[in-house]
């Protein structure tokens, strides 16, 4: 199963692409799409879909895991990070692949063993999980990872194709 798990933010929009054969998963990237926050918002938004269609297209995830937003003390942060989710939802769904969003305590109780692990300790069991030799930089590029091995660790490989009577049609109304 190949997996592309998201982080999903404004400026900083964390992607990792995780494949499993197997019993063991393998990281295949990870990084992080920026957009300038000195440019209007419509604009950022343009820029993301347009990155986040290329990243689906480049490496063809069967499943597109997103971390889901439960709260922000900042509410223009909590809905340009909800903006975000919705163009990679989106744009997941009209690929053909697989959407499930996780809370961050699911994530870190599937990668860390329990839902109060911190960043650093996310980071180090990602570390620890793909056998790699440091840690991922930045934490938004170790963050979205967790989020695919998440998906990974709770979803049978079998179940992660899309049906292909669910993919979209088209068509307006």
């Amino acid at each position: 199963m190949f997996v592309l798990g998201i982080d999903p933010g404004l400026s900083r929009c964390g992607y990792g692409c995780v494949e499993q054969v197997g019993r063991k998963p393998r990281a295949v990237a990870a990084g992080v799409i920026r957009t300038d926050p000195a440019v209007e918002l419509p604009m950022r938004l343009a820029e993301m879909q347009v990155e986040v269609r290329a990243l689906i297209r480049e490496f063809g995830p069967q499943a597109v895991a997103v971390e889901r937003v439960l709260f922000q003390h900042n509410v223009s942060t909590a809905m340009s990070v909800g903006m975000v989710s919705g163009i990679v939802m989106a744009e997941a769904a009209a690929a053909g692949c697989v959407v499930i969003e996780y809370s961050p305590n699911e994530v870190k109780e599937s990668v860390a063993g329990w839902g109060g692990a911190d960043k650093d300790e996310v980071g180090r069991m990602v570390q620890t999980l793909l056998d790699l030799p440091r840690m991922l930089a930045p934490v938004d590029a170790a963050d979205a990872v967790a989020v695919a091995l998440c998906h990974l660790a709770r979803v049978p490989a079998r179940s992660s194709r899309t049906p292909a009577a669910t993919r979209l049609t088209g068509g307006r109304r």
